[in-house]
């Protein structure tokens, strides 16, 4: 009762809710029977290839797996996916970075969303690599600054490997290209924005995470106010390289990289084994 109550909460306003009880049942049954093998191996992060998934469903898988992490009945877990085309507005977004109706960018074929994430309102769409870390922060001192810091390391160095040079800039979120700040007046030059972070954390367990464009159409990011700064302009692999890239070949350099950068081992993991293919995650 206590889990479908938890269920229905979580789903509230969708039309999945069976298909999400069915998927927590098998999930936990899933879990339990895996429980004693995973526990003991908390070094290890399940690599979850997920294909296209819904905005709102890969939310409820994140609930689920954060739940799973903090009883220890899963190690670390880190999801990868394309979401269809969708607005979403963080904690802090505000009203002004959405200039038009709802009703206008549903038009456009984009959904816009709440989520309990940091940060302000950003754009996801086919192409762009998301990558949602399940993760304890136990092993980096519950700093969720150092983890941050981390995840702006794994995408700076796995765009470096496919060609394009990219960093930070003082006072603003995500990672860049090289170039002057954003708004210093010298357009030409300025920084253009390659990949948002938002993350949350619940009992030191991380959901949410990193959106690296690496195909995906810009200009849906023309339609809003990214980042909360007018002006501010988006780019991507492709067009820094001047051509389409292969996002399945940047999926596995983004792997390799965390790996390396949170010091786990990467286990190629089916979304079946986590009781996850009731959510369409990784089926067709």
């Amino acid at each position: 009762m206590a889990a479908a109550s938890a269920v229905q909460s979580a789903t509230a306003g969708s039309q999945s809710g069976r298909r999400d009880l069915a998927w927590t049942i098998t999930r936990r049954a899933r879990i339990e029977g895996r429980r004693e093998t995973i526990s003991r191996v908390s070094e290890e992060i399940l690599v979850v290839r997920c294909g296209t998934v819904p905005y709102e469903e890969a939310r409820v898988a994140q609930r689920w797996l954060e739940e799973a992490r903090q009883e220890g009945a899963v190690p670390d877990v880190l999801l990868l996916l394309e979401h269809p085309p969708v607005y979403t507005r963080g904690r802090r977004s505000t009203a002004e970075e959405l200039p038009m109706s709802v009703e206008w960018y549903e038009a456009q074929g984009i959904e816009v969303r709440d989520t309990d994430r940091g940060g302000l309102v950003t754009y996801h769409g086919p192409g762009q690599l998301v990558a949602y870390p399940i993760v304890s922060l136990a092993p980096y001192g519950d700093d969720v600054h150092e983890y941050v810091r981390r995840l702006e390391r794994v995408a700076i160095s796995s765009l470096a490997a496919h060609g394009v040079e990219a960093g930070t800039i003082e006072g603003l979120t995500g990672v860049w290209t090289k170039g002057t700040a954003p708004g210093s007046g010298g357009v030409a030059g300025e920084a253009r924005k390659i990949a948002s972070i938002g993350v949350h954390v619940s009992r030191g367990v991380t959901t949410h995470g990193i959106a690296i464009n690496v195909n995906n159409d810009l200009q849906p990011f023309e339609w809003v106010v990214p980042c909360g700064l007018e002006g501010c302009r988006v780019t991507s692999l492709g067009r820094e390289l001047g051509a389409e890239q292969d996002l399945d070949a940047f999926a596995d350099t983004v792997v390799a990289r965390f790996a390396e950068v949170y010091e786990r081992t990467p286990v190629p993991t089916g979304a079946g084994e986590l009781g996850l293919d009731s959510a369409r995650l990784g089926v067709p």
